[in-house]
Formats: C-alpha cells, structure tokens, sequence
C-alpha cells in the first residue's frame, strides 16, 4: 500500500477524554505508525499543548455546536476552506450530530479528496428537533464514498439500509493491544489494593456521570447478598457533571452505615488513565448499565481485560456480548428518545450469579479475551479501514 495521506474530522481530540477521540486517536496513531500521514481536524483546546500528538497532526478551528442547535465560533468557514483547498487522499469523518460533521456536509459537493462517513450511531434519530436533519440527511450519504457502521444491527445501519445507502461496511470497536496484553505483576496489584482500598468482590463501572449508569449500579450493589464488596465507580470529578452530587452522596451513605459494612464505594478520577486500566484488569465483574450507547469501548476493554461484564442492552452492547462470549446482558425498559433503563430485580439476580459462581467468570473472561486478541485490536481495525480507504481511493482511479 502506497503512502497515504489522510484526514480525520471528530469533535473532540486528545487530550480529551471519550469514546470518539479515543477511537479516531487509535486508529490515526496506528496509520501513522504504518507509514502514513494522518492529520486530525478538531476543536480548538487551552489545554492542548502540542499540535503533534504520537506522530498524528492536530489542526484546531475554534468551533462548536452543530447544524440543529446552531454552530458557534470564529473558524466556520475557515474550516470549510480548508476541507475545500486540501489534498488529502481521504478524508474520514467520525460522528453526526456536531460541527465536523455538519459543516462538511454543506460544502461536501466541493471537497477533491474521497470521502468516508462514520455516523457513530445516530443518538437524535427519535428527538423531533432533529426531524429535519435525518430527512436530509439521506441525500447527504450518498454523496460519500462508503460508510463505516460499528454494528450489524442499530439504528444508524438500520437508517442506511432504509434510504438504500450503497457501500456500507461494519468495522466494530476493540481495545488497545499495547494496555491489556500483558497481565499485572502482584506488585502492581498489592499497590493498587492498598492505595484504593478494594478488599472481597469487586465491580467496576466507567463513564461520565449522568447517563452510564452509575446510580442504577450502585442501587444493585447495595442490595448485593456478598458479605465483602467493592465498587469501583469511575468518572469525571467535577462536580457539575451529570449527577455526581446525588451519586457522591448516596455512596457515602453506604461507607458510613453499619447496614452496609463490608461493603464500599470508591469514586475514582477518569483522567488517572493508567491506574483505571489496572483496576479494570483486577475486578471481578464490569457493570455498566448506561442509558444510551452506539458501540461502547469498555464492553471490549474488559473483553481484553479478561474480565466478565454486565451490561443493558443499549448501543450494540448484545452484539458485542455474542461477538466476544464475554458478557451477560440484563433486561432494561425503554425510556424516552429510544433509551433504555436497566430492570433492577433481573440485574440483581445476574449480578449476584456472576458473585457466586467463580468458574463461569472465569469462562467469560477467558472468553473475552481470546476473542478480543484474534478480533477486535485497534492493529487489526485500523489495517481494516486502511483497505477501505485505498479500496474507495482505487475505485476512484478506475472510473
């Protein structure tokens, strides 16, 4: 495969922290480190302190919001320009739904380079505000060149098989191969236990506060039948986001009644990287009962973990269970714009199987992790969209 050179669009990028930056960023750091020239078109950060990340160039507009809630910022038509004036081979763009999106498309008849779509799951198919944007929206894909979905069977996919979208692939999420292929030295272990304080069974969930579901997982681990438990919460420590307060505060009742002794909850910083790898590499069960998902990375990083999860069955999260053997899906309720609530009595009674059956979260880990090494590393998915995009880049030569 010759050199490349390549544009990714997404919202957010390192050092922001979230699903979408950290995919765009495997995939840009591993195409770089194949021989490619990958640059990553993003929103401006006061934080950001390099413009070159791990050999990927980061191009930064001073931008925010999207097509339906109105675009903010000094930089819209300069980041259209240079979409426009680019020489990229191929440009990759990841999500709906926000700026890097919603801007390309309105000059998307304008841009040379071959163009490639990740929609990334369509989270305001069912809002009525964004009626108008999803009937457009049809006429708009087809103009790209492919469209990568994460699943078989979702929304975002469904949508494009209705509007008879032509060349769509399924290229799924995974978990990186550099943190979760060797295991933890007992060193690293005995320090983590001491420095966080885990003793007895251990579940771990990981997201922002809000929608992820810590409440409804701290709901089930009260009324968890084990005599020694911990919950590894972790999350963003502001606390202004989603509904910390309310969780702090229900997490101190359980570390600070008698009615609850054995048990503890420990609320961990999302920006320790490093020690939440660990810990996940550690615990006993993942849970996560999130409302809303397209394809959520933890589900495979505590497939490569070697570590069972609980999950809703929001986002792909069913398939994910099925492609990795790794997990166990609960019953949930549907809520508003096509959410989903997990079902408290039916999470309780699979949790508390997984607690006291020590050989089937064996299997399932053992599972999830000879699945995740032979199918979903970020090495394997990236040489997977680097042949699509010389596929589509050939195709366009031929004609």
């Amino acid at each position: 495969m010759k050199k490349l050179k390549i544009l990714h669009t997404v919202e957010f990028y390192y050092p922001s922290i979230g699903g979408a930056q950290e995919v765009v960023r495997r995939l840009s750091e591993r195409m770089v480190a194949a021989g490619h020239d990958v640059t990553v078109a993003t929103t401006k950060m006061p934080n950001r302190k390099n413009l070159v990340h791990n050999g990927v160039k980061i191009v930064e507009f001073d931008v925010s919001g999207n097509k339906v809630n109105g675009f903010k910022g000094k930089d819209q038509k300069k980041y259209q320009e240079y979409l426009i004036k680019s020489d990229f081979d191929v440009i990759m763009g990841y999500a709906a739904q926000q700026w890097t999106a919603d801007l390309l498309f309105e000059v998307i008849d304008k841009i040379k380079a071959k163009k490639i779509f990740v929609p990334c799951g369509y989270s305001a198919l069912y809002d009525p505000t964004y009626k108008k944007y999803f009937d457009a929206l049809p006429s708009i894909l087809k103009k790209y060149d492919a469209t990568v979905y994460l699943s078989y069977d979702y929304r975002d996919i469904n949508f494009a098989r209705e509007h008879k979208i032509k060349n769509i692939r399924i290229i799924p999420n995974g978990a990186d191969e550099h943190e979760f292929t060797d295991p933890l030295t007992h060193e690293r272990k005995v320090f983590l236990r001491n420095k966080y304080g885990i003793g007895g069974f251990t579940i771990m969930t990981i997201g922002l506060y809000g929608e992820k579901g810590h409440l409804d997982t701290l709901r089930t681990f009260k009324k968890l039948p084990v005599s020694k438990a911990t919950f590894l919460s972790v999350g963003s420590t502001r606390p202004d986001d989603g509904n910390y307060r309310e969780f702090a505060e229900q997490a101190a009742l359980v570390n600070n009644r008698r009615k609850f002794v054995g048990k503890r909850v420990i609320m961990v910083d999302g920006d320790h990287r490093d020690d939440i790898r660990d810990l996940l590499k550690m615990c006993d069960v993942f849970v996560f009962l999130s409302n809303i998902e397209c394809s959520p990375l933890v589900l495979f990083e505590a497939a490569a973990a070697g570590v069972p999860f609980l999950a809703t069955p929001a986002g792909n999260s069913a398939e994910i269970a099925e492609w990795t053997g790794a997990g166990v899906i609960v019953k949930a309720h549907p809520s508003h714009n096509s959410r989903v609530v997990a079902d408290q009595k039916d999470t309780l009674i699979k949790l508390t199987k997984l607690a006291l059956n020590r050989k089937l979260r064996e299997k399932l880990g053992r599972d999830g992790k000879k699945s995740w090494q032979e199918k979903f590393t970020w090495e394997r998915l990236a040489k997977e969209y680097l042949t699509l995009y010389e596929e589509v880049i050939t195709s366009g030569k031929k004609k």
